[in-house]
């Protein structure tokens, strides 16, 4: 909350005599919906502007992110279903279609950029490495991998929220945890190497998207920070 004061957008309404925050009721009304639009994947400058608007509404932003989340709860119950229906195909020895196994994500298809991927990386040892890692990991390995890359995302988030520098320890840091869970999962990945997955993060619309997607302006926090980690040595 120290930081949400920082940024103008959690201000506690008292302060006591030696400078301590106070909150009042009206202020946790607000702290919930900051975290409520938090939980919805919202980042600290979108729900400023929101709940910083002349015409606020409190009750039909609760109502709008009542709906928001049912929509939340949609997709993912339909992708809980979907997983449960893949594990019993697994099972019983009988692949899914590739539309069956993508057909809770929309017009996503995970084909579209193989070639091209082939096309551009598929000569180098770490194309092939990873790879030949890819094909050797079960459900329980792949979910591993999505909780430690979700923590360090999470962490980088965290910093950025925070005001901290991309070329600050703390950030390089983080970035270094990044580029060993790349180097533990896929192929051996070598500063030079991450800032060179960093140059794409910002010059590559795909890899832009995806962190900008988690947070605006991670890409370039990311890139950033991976060039500062490389100069540090």
């Amino acid at each position: 909350m120290h930081h949400y004061d920082e940024i103008g957008l959690l201000t506690p309404s008292k302060r006591t005599e030696a400078g301590y925050r106070q909150y009042t009721d009206e202020d946790l009304e607000r702290l919930q919906q900051i975290l409520f639009y938090r939980e919805l994947g919202f980042g600290l400058d979108q729900i400023a502007a929101v709940m910083n608007a002349p015409d606020f509404d409190r009750r039909a932003a609760l109502k709008e992110q009542r709906r928001l989340l049912e929509a939340q709860i949609h997709r993912l119950q339909a992708a809980l279903r979907l997983i449960d229906k893949t594990v019993a195909a697994m099972e019983g020895g009988i692949p899914l279609t590739k539309e069956e196994m993508f057909e809770v994500f929309g017009d996503f298809d995970p084909t579209q950029y193989e070639a091209e991927a082939r096309e551009r990386w598929g000569h180098t040892e770490a194309y092939q490495e990873s790879t030949r890692r890819a094909r050797k990991y079960t459900k329980a390995d792949w979910q591993r991998f999505a909780d430690e890359n979700l923590q360090i995302n999470g962490e980088i988030m965290r910093l950025m929220e925070a005001g901290v520098a991309p070329d600050d320890a703390r950030a390089m840091d983080a970035v270094e945890r990044h580029r060993l869970l790349i180097d533990r999962w896929f192929y051996p990945c070598s500063r030079e190497m991450h800032a060179r997955l960093g140059e794409l993060y910002v010059t590559d619309d795909r890899f832009r998207r995806t962190y900008e997607n988690m947070r605006p302006g991670m890409a370039q926090y990311m890139h950033d920070a991976i060039k500062a980690n490389l100069a540090r040595g």
